[in-house]
């Protein structure tokens, strides 16, 4: 509740009716300097005032008026000030001279950081893209690797001889059982015309290719490589021919090897082939 005082510094009562009122004290200036001081909120604590609204509304409009004469004085003391601050401004020559100056040489060495920068980027960027070729290089390098080594077992396999080389004769990879497959379907064959051993071989030779071609036949390596290549090929068609030529023989018995080995054939894109070796047998 509001804090009232009454007139007359003893407290006596005077006989005029207007004493005998309580008088609202000065609304306090701290009250205005709220950080959350809100205009409806705070008049509405005032409803307790013994003050009329009129009353009210002329102290808020002397208080706006006398603050508005305080900004008015504050502003024209502030801008004499502003006014007289080229005049008090006496011998700084010499200083904004050496800010000139040292503002020159921050740009200079703002500029030479900028360039070495530069620089080291192309150097950069440079080291990267070597480095993407050598990549590239050693990438390339495995694939060569990979096309010679299974070139080379594919020839081992078949027991095909390049560059002088003397084939091993023997290979691990055909177990006993791919040669008693054949045995089982009546047949009496080498290891050259087993079926299973057949589509490995065509499979592999085929991943050959696909890794040369990859690589790109006008590489020297691969191009050097072709010669090795056609005898491979050649000798698995002859393996094929041979095999599709005893099943062929077999009649009713031999049909299902003979679907396998056309199926071969196909994977192998020589469909002339096979169809050569089917005429042929038939005009025998």
């Amino acid at each position: 509740m509001s804090k009232f005082y009454f007139g007359g510094g003893s407290g006596s009562i005077s006989s005029d009716d207007e004493d005998n009122l309580p008088y609202p004290e000065a609304l306090p200036r701290s009250d205005f300097l709220a950080p959350d001081f809100d205009a409806p909120t705070y008049l509405s604590t005032l409803s307790d005032r013994h003050q009329t609204l009129e009353d009210l509304r002329s102290d808020l409009r002397e208080r706006s008026q006398a603050l508005s004469k305080e900004l008015l004085d504050l502003v024209n003391t502030n801008y004499e000030q502003f006014l007289s601050l080229g005049s008090d401004l006496k011998g700084g020559e010499e200083k904004v001279e050496d800010v000139r100056v040292g503002l020159l040489g921050f740009k200079r060495g703002v500029e030479d950081v900028r360039s070495k920068v530069r620089e080291r980027k192309v150097e950069v960027d440079g080291l990267l893209q070597e480095k993407k070729e050598v990549s590239k290089q050693i990438a390339l390098g495995r694939k060569l690797l990979e096309v010679d080594a299974r070139l080379e077992e594919l020839e081992d396999r078949l027991m095909v001889s390049s560059l002088g080389r003397a084939t091993h004769g023997d290979d691990d990879s055909w177990s006993d059982s791919e040669d008693e497959e054949g045995e089982e379907d009546g047949l009496s064959v080498s290891a050259g015309s087993n079926v299973r051993k057949l589509q490995r071989l065509v499979t592999d030779c085929l991943h050959v290719e696909r890794l040369s071609d990859n690589i790109g036949k006008d590489h020297p390596f691969i191009s050097a490589q072709q010669s090795r290549m056609l005898p491979v090929r050649n000798t698995i068609l002859l393996d094929l021919r041979t095999a599709l030529e005893q099943a062929a023989k077999m009649g009713e018995d031999g049909k299902t090897r003979v679907v396998k080995l056309l199926g071969i054939y196909k994977d192998f894109g020589a469909e002339s082939e096979a169809i050569k070796v089917l005429k042929d047998l038939k005009q025998k």
